[in-house]
């Protein structure tokens, strides 16, 4: 019984043994439990996680694993859960289909056409090109096809909308995760310039044989550490498309951290705007003024965008273009202050660069980087690095 859950979890990386899993099953039949899936969910996870660094994966897992279960427990009549089935309405169009359907216009012509629906509409539609609900064609609602629109709940299938209307929750970087970031480490290297600053709390041992030597006595001398005096602004994409690039995300900040001392990162989610926030939990309720970080650090930090630069254009070039929120300035006056706030900036994109082409987001960051856009890769690495050690 769960053995399908116990291997999921070892997959993920988390040490759950047999007899974790017998103590689990026994407990189970105990009934030390309400017959509950939230109760169910924390009397596995207090059974198979001994480390809180590991908690977030084991949501994940869990909700892959028990998907639809404590969404739907108890309060429909159907034996299976409704998010189990394909949705009633839903169309696969052929790429020839797609291109016949149009956009509604722009960005305006857009949120006034939903303004005008929200008002008309009076029920729930399935299907269609024109109403706001499941399936069809219709540029507002979910889980159907159109170039340009608003998606209300659901999940993503095509990254076309321009706008989200919905409660989506982040997760935070893991900044533990060791496995696969050596090389990484490697190249973020050739940013590190040592310097001694601070307490002389170190033995200098050349120093004293010097001193020694000189005076005839002992003559013990100390200095301060030697530490990486780079100093680091890291601004972490996360959420939505983002979602596939999180293992390889994982890896560079786990490297960050532990290669500079003087680091600051900060979370976005698609473009950067008026504020950014340290925890994902708590995105809308903390968060930091762009204007604070600007003020408080210095111009000699080195500034590192990590994102895949792929949103709506509108998201940039527009107020209220943000998905989450109406923004009133444009994404890209944001990136402006920030390049000339902090001239050594580099933007890492863990998207290919040969598709770089097929993005116009990605064109305009692009652009608006004065071409400091590199790959995540190792190659694109090391050239990032040489761009932020480049004299000025």
């Amino acid at each position: 019984m769960f053995l399908n859950f116990l291997d999921e979890l070892r997959a993920a990386g988390i040490p759950a043994s047999l007899k974790e899993h017998l103590v689990l099953l026994e407990a189970l039949d105990a009934q030390v439990i309400d017959s509950t899936p939230e109760a169910f969910y924390y009397l596995a996870r207090a059974t198979y996680v001994k480390d809180e660094g590991l908690l977030d994966r084991f949501d994940q897992v869990f909700a892959k694993v028990f998907r639809g279960i404590a969404t739907t427990y108890g309060t429909q009549a159907e034996d299976i859960p409704a998010d189990w089935l394909q949705a009633v309405a839903e169309k696969f169009l052929t790429p020839e289909e797609m291109e016949r359907i149009k956009s509604l216009g722009s960005w305006d012509e857009i949120m006034e056409t939903l303004k005008q629906r929200l008002a008309d509409q009076e029920g729930r539609h399935q299907g269609g090109n024109k109403w706001i609900g499941t399936g069809g064609t219709s540029p507002f609602g979910n889980g159907g096809y159109n170039p340009e629109g608003v998606r209300i709940g659901g999940e993503s299938r095509h990254g076309r909308a321009l706008k989200v209307w919905d409660q989506r929750e982040f997760r935070n970087l893991d900044s533990t995760r060791e496995l696969g970031t050596r090389n990484i480490k490697v190249a973020l290297r050739r940013l590190r310039r040592f310097a001694r600053e601070g307490a002389a709390d170190e033995l200098d041992i050349d120093g004293t044989i010097d001193g020694t030597a000189r005076q005839g006595w002992l003559d013990v001398r100390m200095r301060p550490e030697r530490r990486n005096a780079v100093k680091l602004l890291l601004f972490l994409d996360v959420g939505g498309s983002m979602d596939p690039w999180v293992k390889l995300c994982e890896e560079l900040f786990s490297a960050a951290t532990a290669e500079f001392k003087n680091l600051e990162f900060f979370y976005f989610h698609n473009c950067p705007y008026e504020g950014v926030w340290k925890d994902n939990t708590r995105r809308f309720a903390e968060r930091t003024p762009l204007w604070d970080v600007l003020h408080k650090f210095g111009h000699d930090y080195k500034l590192v965008f990590v994102g895949d630069a792929s949103m709506s254009p509108y998201e940039i070039t527009h107020a209220g273009g943000s998905v989450e929120h109406h923004n009133e300035e444009a994404g890209a006056v944001w990136m402006q202050r920030l390049t000339n706030t902090y001239p050594a900036a580099v933007w890492l994109n863990p998207v290919p660069d040969a598709q770089w082409g097929y993005s116009q987001s990605i064109r305009i960051l692009r652009e608006l980087m004065t071409d400091r856009m590199y790959p995540l890769t190792l190659a694109g690495l090391d050239d990032a690095m040489r761009e932020l050690t480049r004299k000025r």
